[in-house]
């Protein structure tokens, strides 16, 4: 996958291995050149043609012509002074702005990574939709979002989630490269059994990837057991309903194997009554799954609400009637980690 940057420069990070065995074979060199020049963007993660030490001069200037490693420039650094959560509000080199967070767990660091420069999907309890949807993020931007982390915060990295701002099916192809290039044999080699992917629903997409069979959990954004209540706070419901989801996700199981998660973000007076749980069993009973259920973050332009008190009742109801549910950890409350938020608050 080839892109450019403002100067017609080949953005180099987007390249797969055999894109960038090829861009060396024209340059005229021998093929074990782009095996060094690999791992020293996606091992050592350099950002200078100058630091490729095993390469000579006159290569790493001919690089430097040809292509350019791009930047994220950091604007805000904030760290939870209760869980050691990071989160990260970076430019663009095209002056947008999109948030990383960096998550400490028992087992790890993962990385939280936006896909997008803001969202078109209208979500109506999320903040990444208010700043409106600028452009899709390149697989170099995805991916330079994880390295940056990697670096800033001397980690390594051993899960990844896209789950900040932007749908990462409306992104579909630049979302891919990026998980080809973050799994590399030659280069990062996360195992994509580490990844988790959340999508709205959209639902040719979904099977586009079950084609691919990357390994990946889906994370499927449900937030509400029936159509009604759904589109209401959901605009992707109109195009894509219930019974079309819920097909494709046991379509996905299906090829894949692998267990699918739904996201439930709790509202208060919204999807969070008896009824709904009853309805939410019954819509996924039988159904190989976990339900992770999240209190909505208060933003001040929306009334949608919960806690996390009414988020752990609702979890114990759905397991009484027979699903797997249980409360996503809250992490870096006190830094406003959910996405969309430090982004909106900066460019209002």
């Amino acid at each position: 996958m080839v892109s450019y940057d403002s100067s017609g420069k080949i953005d180099i990070l987007d390249l797969l291995y055999d894109e960038l065995e090829e861009q060396i074979r024209l340059l005229g060199e021998p093929k074990f050149r782009a095996g060094q020049i690999f791992d020293w963007l996606h091992v050592k993660k350099a950002t200078d043609f100058a630091q490729m030490t095993n390469v000579s001069a006159q290569l790493r200037a001919r690089l430097k012509e040809k292509f350019c490693i791009k930047s994220l420039f950091v604007v805000k650094r904030l760290e939870s002074s209760t869980d050691n959560t990071v989160k990260y509000l970076y430019e663009l080199e095209d002056g947008n702005h999109i948030e990383t967070v960096l998550m400490e767990y028992n087992y790890g660091h993962t990385v939280c990574v936006s896909s997008q420069v803001g969202c078109k999907m209208g979500c109506r309890f999320c903040a990444s939709t208010l700043a409106g949807f600028k452009r899709d993020l390149t697989s170099s931007e995805i991916l330079s979002q994880v390295y940056e982390i990697e670096r800033s915060e001397g980690v390594n990295v051993s899960g990844i989630v896209l789950m900040g701002i932007g749908e990462p099916l409306d992104n579909y192809d630049n979302v891919v490269n990026f998980l080809k290039q973050i799994s590399a044999p030659k280069g990062r080699k996360l195992s994509l059994r580490h990844v988790s992917l959340s999508t709205c629903g959209i639902v040719p997409r979904i099977y586009d990837l079950a084609k691919l069979d990357l390994g990946l959990t889906l994370s499927i954004s449900l937030h509400c057991p029936n159509d009604k209540g759904r589109s209401e706070i959901m605009p992707v419901n109109n195009s894509y309903r219930i019974d079309e989801l819920m097909k494709a996700c046991k379509d996905y199981f299906a090829a894949t194997g692998r267990r699918i998660s739904f996201e439930y973000a709790l509202i208060s007076g919204v999807n969070d009554s008896k009824n709904d749980a009853d309805e939410l069993a019954a819509l996924l009973r039988g159904f190989n799954c976990h339900v992770n259920i999240i209190p909505v973050n208060k933003i001040k332009e929306r009334e949608y609400s919960s806690d996390r008190a009414a988020a752990k009742r609702f979890a114990e109801l759905l397991g009484k009637l027979g699903l797997n549910a249980t409360v996503r950890r809250t992490l870096g409350a006190d830094i406003d980690a959910a996405c969309g938020q430090l982004r909106r608050e900066y460019e209002i």
